[in-house]
């Protein structure tokens, strides 16, 4: 600035002292100097600045405002790297450190946020200048609120520091999206029809309304105008139309009249003063003589006037509840003008003007005493847990609303308590408490044979027990000596309600152990000849014994087994024996190399077992001799060695029966003819021998089962049946079983027990564990059931009470029994009436009339008669009429009476009558009348106008009614009901818990109903009906799924080791009706359950045995020698090996194809002199591991020696080890788990799957076990393992409920409903549960009686023609079905005596009304609509959120066209409500006649309205062509061009526009219901005859129109003109070619007798 201003100066004082040049010269130095000065300006700009870091945490040694925070501060260049303090302005550094709030853990107690209400929701497009609001609104714009947070103390609100807050929790947020909805419109209703004229004569309006649907929101466009108007002239008034109107205002306050001192004047006042001081003194004297008659009266006289005299003090109007005070009230009569100006009363010509006083009562509110102290807690014990106690306070009404006062408020108050203080006891605590459970009940599986239910009782396995459940008062504490005892007895009984949390489970799984069954291993060989006791030797009787052994541990020990032992009777017994074990080699006598010899047997002793013993014990025994045997010699014939016996061919020797075994051997070599030792012949190559020489009796001890355990009176024990429960192994003395031995000769029966070894007699005595006997212990009955309630409002049925008792532990072992009667059942007192109140109302006190004062002005008024008021008294009182506090009726009684009410003193004129009587009874139907009378009181009976009949009736008649009743059935018919008590008796007489009777023969019901000749309901038994239809009606019961029996076992799946195998069922039925279902389905639909088992095939039970080798067929025959080369052949035969050897020749199959001995060999039979080598050995084992380097050898030894120049071939053979050919690996294989394999009885529960070991070689092929076990290899895998087979647990469901209360009072649609609940859920194969669990019937249709209002009454105004008037209305009787069906039907009110009045559950009866009545020419507005359904605010019927709101509005209505301006507004309100719904809007046009359509907006449930559809989207109402379309039938269309009304079809001029409508034929189509058949063109029907088209005949007419409305040709003419081009072609072409000249065929060349046939299969079945 102050260059600017320089430079002006100075060039102002140069420009006039300074020639031009001068002044260019200045200015351009002047401008170099400001350049200058610029640019130092610039250069002093400060280019370091400091900057700080944020502060630090709050640090200090106490919590509070005295602690130090502090931050970085550092200086740095403008450009933003670091540099040195120095070069920024040390004076503007910012401090480091600042004072700060120390934050503590405890301070959270102390401050907290407090957060602010949302802001207006603001559009975002305000907020964000770049972005634009939607044009058009469907959901509403997106905005965001904001809101004031911060941190404050808790205690008073100041503002505190936000860093104090945060460190306990984040601020929170300050902003939030919001939704701003888009703008509502009102909207309204069509116009009603207009009403009449509100003139007969001359110029009046005509009105018409609508109403407010919904409310403008969200600033959407306000409500139109409700009301419109329009003048109308009925005709020309004939004289002079009336300008005036009598108008009566409202009725003023009621207020008091003065006292009369106070309207008198002093002289009348000195007058009646001294009338009154003689009153006074006549009324003392009357006391003083009443006194003098009191004196004399008795005290109990004096006492029963004293309670008269309070009685009537209590009765009196003015009482102790309510100060009745009458008063009066007036109005003001004016004549108003039709304009509404106010005139002289004496423009209104009218005969008598109306009353203007009425007496009244004085307003008065409800007062009410103060609140009384808080009665003590109804709980007097301190339980922690329980429900809370409740104590309560009244205040009692000291003055009851008169006057339409206020009314009076709640008199009493309750709150929850809790008893306080140190003396006060525990609560009693109830617990739960259960019986024993059940014996374990097993269901079979579906999977198990049928067989198995016929004897349920040997089922075991897992299954269901059930217990009951019951709640008994917990134990105080007790006695450590009495506890045990205490534990046993059980407590009563009480209400299930009393314990708290969820009871016990009634039914639990459970396992009945499954008995094993004795399983013995197969039976020994035979053992030696031996004596029954070696220890005994005197007797010669021996017994041959074979022994088996309990392979298992049977559950009822081994008692009940098979016989382990049998014997065979024999001579020669022995203890002990020589066992040859082998012979020794043999050697040549005289020690030569060849010729006799002997061969020396190695022996052990042994036992009759068969055991090693000392060689001593066979001192007696005879020692096997050497045998004599020979060494061949060189020349020598050469014999194999014997074989070994065979099996013995018999077990025992008889009769026809004698056991032989064999032995054989082989001519290895002939001799060397004269030279050597002589072969034998052949029968001496064979021996024989006997075997089994003992006769074929067998015998054995038998046992029977043991007896029952008795008593041993030897062995004294206590018994006592305290402290043992179910379950207890608990003994308490020794007994003694026995059991019947006998001995048993097999397949004979018993013999004399010496035939059997007395030392094997098993025993026939044990000792035996007595369990101790146990009571039947039951609990003490039960408190009885509660009676009813302690009063009945009417019926008297007779009501019954009961008492239980449950058994807790059963009795066994002998114990006592448990009582039979667990249930007892008493009849209830008969209850009392209900103690209920209601209000007695007493005399109708004087009528007091307006006072005189009041009156006396109003023309022909007169003191003693006219309108009044008169008043009664009300008390309260017990049913049974004694006396009670006025609380108890406001609190349990109907409404109050009215206390006042409107009364008529009569004039001296007027007719005084009684009350009309009831009607008298018709004595029937249709039959005679009922009349009523009334009669003439006092002075009337004399006046002959009180006489005449046609203006004061005496009597009244009316026919008797002439009812005629029908019944017809009514709702559907109720479930099938089964009869009651229907269980179903389980197998073996048992009941089965829980399985309820579900099908069979049941019932079903229909209500009845019954109409009177009006139809209108009435009760059933006019019907004669007892209100059902009863129907028989079948429930299908269940079927099972049913499976076939088991299959036979397949094989074993190997044939060596261990594998499995397989048994199945098959579905047999399908389960229907609820029934159990089948386990699975496999792929083809079937169920199909299966059980698969381990087997072990052995290795070894299938061996082959060969015979002897034959003799040699020598081939290369040397006669000379007998020898060279030669066959040997032997049988090789598969046989079972036993544990005696092999046994019975099977087929070839079942022995392994591999290990089968040659059968055929060819060798070299040596020639004489030639060595004799014995057959080759066996061959020893690979060394493992496999290798090709290693070998295997096997070794033969020289039977007879070579001759000289001889040599022996090698006696050992070697072959290379090879892999999978002569060396294996072995290794274990571990085999699948089985199935789940249960106990032989056992349905389900625990079990066990095994699986097996297989011994499998290198190659794959399953060897014997012991060549692994051999080997050592480690056996790691669990072989069995626990399973559980899921139980068939049944649905098991509670008993059904008692029927519930009807589910209406009266009506049609009154249901009764009983229900049930599961107990037990089904599992596994268990019967589902089935679908209903609850069922209903109908209850007896009963009228529904109700109170209802009759509408309003014209509004008068009495004696005047408009103004404050009253409107009445009647309540009366009616009878409906219930249904919600209209009002019902006006019956007789007696109907409807019983019940409470009130109408739609208001029991305020409101009769009258004050209304108002225009006044001609005014202005008013009308009665308030009733509420608007509730509406919410939706899109595309998705609630916004916003709420619902319904509305109600009342529009004006007008009568004179000069008043307009002076009408009110309009007025509607709105209100929240609750359950709205959503309603679209949308635009509904109509069809178009000539330019113009209707168009209109019609809400989603039909109604059409104005408002809520976007004008934006409104369709176009009129439309214009050009040119004009003046044709006849002609139409403007959419497009814009001139078209044809529908019927027409479009006739084109050459310039394209249109020329004229021309009809369009009318191609019929027959249907199926035509009675003709033929195709007919008819002419086209008229478009202005909609009834020439049936409804039914709908898509049977349709025209062509070739052109569309703007004269162009329509796309399908083009379509149907390319195939009749088509279609021409063809036809030319097939014309063509069938007149063509066909070619002479050429001969084919080909036989046709070889030419293939050749079928085109298309699919057809029947080729």
């Amino acid at each position: 600035m102050w260059l600017a201003g320089g430079l002006q100066g100075t060039l102002g004082v140069w420009r006039g002292a300074l020639p031009p040049l001068w002044r260019l010269a200045a200015l351009l130095l002047l401008l170099g100097v400001w350049e200058v000065k610029t640019q130092a300006e610039e250069d002093t700009k400060p280019v370091y600045v400091w900057q700080t870091g944020p502060w630090g945490r709050c640090m200090g040694s106490e919590c509070g405002p005295g602690g130090r925070q502090s931050r970085a501060v550092w200086c740095a260049h403008s450009e933003g790297w670091t540099t040195l303090h120095t070069n920024c302005d040390e004076a503007l550094r910012p401090d480091n450190q600042q004072s700060c709030f120390h934050v503590c853990d405890w301070h959270k107690e102390l401050y907290d946020w407090q957060l602010g209400a949302w802001n207006q929701c603001v559009p975002v497009s305000m907020r964000s200048p770049g972005v634009q609001r939607p044009a058009v609104c469907t959901r509403g714009e997106e905005g965001i609120q904001t809101r004031e947070v911060g941190c404050v103390q808790k205690a008073d609100g100041v503002p505190a520091e936000d860093a104090i807050c945060e460190y306990f929790e984040p601020k929170p947020r300050l902003e939030q999206a919001c939704l701003i909805p888009c703008p509502r419109d009102c909207v309204v209703s069509q116009f009603t029809p207009w009403n009449a004229c509100s003139k007969t004569c001359g110029t009046g309006l005509q009105n018409r309304i609508r109403f407010v649907l919904a409310p403008p929101l969200f600033g959407g466009s306000a409500c139109p105008n409700l009301t419109e108007f329009q003048t109308c002239q009925p005709g020309a008034c004939q004289g002079k139309e009336s300008l005036y109107s009598l108008r009566v205002g409202s009725w003023g306050l009621c207020s008091v009249p003065l006292q009369r001192q106070a309207r008198q004047t002093p002289e009348k006042g000195k007058k009646r003063q001294k009338k009154a001081k003689n009153k006074e003194r006549v009324r003392e004297k009357v006391r003083e003589r009443m006194r003098d008659k009191g004196r004399v009266k008795d005290p109990e006289t004096r006492e029963l006037i004293k309670k008269k005299r309070i009685r009537n003090r209590q009765n009196r109007q003015g009482g102790k509840f309510w100060d009745l005070q009458v008063g009066y009230q007036t109005r003001e009569v004016t004549c108003v003008h039709k304009s509404g100006d106010t005139e002289a009363l004496s423009l209104c010509s009218q005969d008598t003007l109306p009353v203007t006083y009425q007496a009244c009562v004085m307003t008065k509110d409800c007062e009410v005493s103060e609140w009384s102290d808080w009665s003590a807690c109804s709980k007097d014990c301190y339980d922690l847990n329980g429900p809370k106690g409740e104590r309560v306070r009244n205040r009692r009404v000291r003055q009851f609303p008169v006057g339409g006062g206020a009314e009076c408020p709640d008199v009493e108050e309750k709150e929850p308590c809790t008893p306080q203080g140190d003396g006060v006891p525990p609560c009693v605590v109830y617990n739960w408490k259960t019986t024993e459970w059940s014996e374990c009940r097993v269901d079979t599986l579906l999977s198990q044979q049928d067989r198995r239910r016929g004897n349920q009782t040997g089922l075991c396995g897992g299954g269901v027990q059930n217990r009951e459940v019951y709640c008994v008062q917990a134990p105080s504490d007790m006695p450590s000596n009495l506890s045990a005892l205490k534990s046993k007895e059980a407590s009563r009984p009480v209400d299930s309600d009393l314990c708290l949390g969820m009871a016990p489970s009634t039914t639990q799984l459970c396992n009945m152990a499954c008995p094993v069954e004795c399983d013995v291993s197969s039976w020994s060989a035979w053992g030696p000849c031996t004596f029954e006791n070696c220890q005994d030797q005197a007797a010669k009787k021996g017994f041959k014994l074979r022994k088996r052994r309990i392979a298992n541990e049977p559950t009822a020990g081994t008692g009940n087994c098979l016989h382990l032992v049998e014997a065979i009777p024999c001579d020669d017994p022995s203890c002990y024996d020589w066992l040859l074990v082998r012979l020794e080699e043999c050697v040549p006598d005289n020690e030569k190399e060849c010729g006799p010899g002997t061969q020396v047997p190695q022996v052990q002793c042994i036992n009759s077992d068969g055991e090693y013993v000392d060689r001593q014990l066979c001192r007696d025994a005879i020692l096997p001799m050497p045998v004599v045997c020979e060494v061949p010699c060189p020349k020598d014939c050469v014999l194999s060695p014997w074989t070994s016996w065979s099996q013995c061919s018999h077990t025992c020797s008889g009769k026809n029966t004698e056991g032989k075994q064999t032995r054989a051997r082989s001519i290895l070599a002939y001799n060397a003819g004269q030279g050597g030792v002589q072969c034998p012949n052949i029968s001496a190559l064979q021996e024989a021998r006997s075997c089994n020489e003992h006769p074929c009796t067998v015998y054995h001890w038998q046992t029977g089962p043991w007896g029952q355990c008795i008593e041993d009176t030897s062995i004294p024990a206590p018994n006592s049946s305290l402290g043992q429960s179910r379950g207890d192994d608990a003994t308490c003395s020794v007994g003694m079983q026995t059991r019947k031995v006998i001995c048993v000769r097999v397949n004979v029966g018993q013999v004399p027990p010496k035939k059997c070894p007395e030392s094997l007699r098993p025993d026939t005595v044990r000792p035996c564990l007595l369990p101790c006997k146990r009571d039947c212990i039951v609990t003490p009955y039960s408190e009885w059931s509660p009676c009813p309630a302690a009063c009945q409002a009417g019926g008297n049925t007779k009501r019954k009470q009961s008492r239980k008792r449950l058994i807790i532990q059963p009795p066994a072992n002998g114990g006592q029994d448990c009582p039979e009667v667990l249930t007892q059942e008493r009849d209830c007192d008969a209850p009392s009436l209900c103690q209920g109140f209601r209000w007695k109302t007493h005399k109708w006190r004087r009528c007091q009339l307006v006072p005189w004062s009041v009156r006396q002005d109003s023309p022909g008024a007169q003191e003693t008669c006219g309108p009044g008021l008169q008043a009664r008294a009300i008390s309260c009182r017990k049913q049974d009429g004694g006396q009670s506090d006025v609380g108890s009726c406001l609190k349990f009684a109907s409404s109050m009476p009215p206390l006042t009410q409107p009364c008529q003193l009569p004039c001296q004129d007027d007719c005084q009558m009684t009350s009309w009587s009831k009607f008298s009874s018709c004595t029937a139907d249709c039959v005679g009348v009922k009349t009523r009378k009334r009669m003439l009181v006092g002075k009337s009976k004399k006046r002959d106008q009180c006489k005449n009949n046609q203006v004061y009736p005496l009597s009244e008649t009316q026919y008797c009614p002439c009812n005629k009743y029908n019944a017809q059935p009514v709702g559907n018919w109720s479930d099938c009901i089964l009869p009651e008590g229907g269980r179903v008796e389980g197998q073996l007489g048992m009941k089965v818990q829980g399985d309820i009777k579900e099908c069979g023969q049941g019932y079903r019901y229909q209500a009845m109903v019954c109409y009177d000749q009006d139809n209108r309901l009435v009760e059933t038994s006019r019907c004669n009906s007892h209100g059902y239809i009863e129907e028989a009606c079948i429930i299908p019961c269940p079927s099972d799924c049913k499976l076939s029996e088991w299959s036979n076992w397949s094989r074993c799946s190997k044939s060596c080791g261990s594998g499995v195998k397989v048994r199945s069922k098959w579905l047999r039925e399908k389960p229907y009706n609820g029934g159990r279902p089948c386990p699975k389905l496999d792929h083809v639909n079937q169920a199909q359950v299966y059980e698969v088992v381990p087997c072990l095939s052995d290795c070894g039970q299938y061996v082959w045995v060969a015979e002897p080798w034959s003799v040699w067929k020598v081939s290369n025959v040397d006669l000379k020698e007998n020898c060279g080369e030669g066959v040997q052949t032997r049988k090789v035969r598969c046989m079972q090996n036993t544990i005696d050897g092999p046994s019975d020749q099977v087929d070839d199959y079942l022995c392994d194809p591999e290990e089968m001995p040659l059968g055929a060999r060819d060798s070299h039979l040596p020639c004489p002199e030639d060595c004799v080598l014995s057959d080759w050995g066996d061959w020893s084992p690979c060394p493992l591991p496999c290798n090709s380097n290693s070998s295997r050898e096997r070794l033969a030894s020289p039977i007879r020696l070579p001759g000289e120049g001889k040599q022996c071939p090698p006696t050992t053979e070697t072959a290379p080890c090879k892999l999978n050919s002569n060396c294996f690996y072995y290794s274990y294989n571990i085999t699948d788990w089985s199935t789940c394999q249960l106990s032989e009885r056992a349905v389900c529960g625990s079990g066990i799957k095994t699986r097996m070991l297989d011994c499998v070689r290198s190659d794959g092929k399953s060897v014997d076990l012991t060549l692994c076990e051999k080997l050592g290899l480690e056996r790691k895998w669990q072989m069995n393992v626990s399973c559980v087979v899921e139980c068939p647990v049944n649905c098991q469901l509670s008993d059904w409920s008692p029927w519930s209360e009807c589910t209406h009072t009266c009506g049609l649609a009154g249901k009764l409903w009983r229900r049930r609940t599961v107990l037990q859920a089904p599992q596994g194969d268990g019967r589902p549960c089935p679908p209903q669990m609850e069922q209903w019937k109908p209850c007896p249709v009963r009228p529904c009686y109700r109170w209802r209002y009759s509408p309003w009454s014209q509004c008068t105004s009495e004696g005047a023609r408009c103004g404050e008037g009253l409107r009445f209305r009647n309540v009366s009787c009616f009878v409906s079905d219930g249904e919600g069906r209209g009002e019902g039907s006006l019956v007789d009110d007696e109907l409807c005596g019983d019940l409470e009045p009130s109408v739609d559950g208001d029991k305020q009866i409101t009769l009258e009304e004050a209304c108002t009545v225009p006044c001609p020419g005014e202005c008013y507005l009308t009665d308030w609509t009733e509420w608007s359904p509730c509406q919410l605010s939706c899109v595309g019927g998705d609630d916004l959120g916003f709420g619902s709101v319904q509305v109600r509005s009342r529009a004006v209505l007008a009568q004179e066209p000069e008043n307009l301006m002076q009408c009110p507004e309009p007025e509607w309100e709105a209100r929240p409500c609750t359950e709205g719904q959503c309603y679209d809007y949308k635009w509904m046009t109509g069809a178009w006649r000539a330019s113009s359509r209707q168009v209109w907006c019609q809400r989603s449930d039909g109604l059409n309205v104005t408002g809520g559809c976007p004008m934006t989207a409104q369709p176009i109402a009129d439309r214009s062509c050009d040119p004009a379309c003046n044709k006849l039938r002609s139409i403007c269309t959419e497009a814009g061009v001139c078209g044809c009304e529908e019927g027409y079809t479009e006739v084109m001029s050459s310039d394209g526009e249109l020329d004229q409508c021309t009809v369009i034929p009318v191609l019929e189509i027959p249907t199926a219901g035509d009675n003709r058949a033929d195709v007919k063109t008819i002419r086209a029907v008229s478009p202005t005859q909609p009834s020439s088209s049936q409804p039914g005949r709908a898509g049977r007419t349709w025209f062509l129109q070739p052109f569309s409305p703007d004269g162009k040709l329509k796309t399908w003419v083009y379509g149907v003109a390319a195939g009749a081009f088509v279609l021409v072609v063809f036809i030319v072409s097939m014309t063509y070619l069938a007149c063509k000249k066909p070619k002479k065929p050429q001969r084919r060349q080909m036989n046709n007798r070889l030419k293939p046939l050749t079928l085109a299969y298309d699919g057809d079945a029947d080729m």
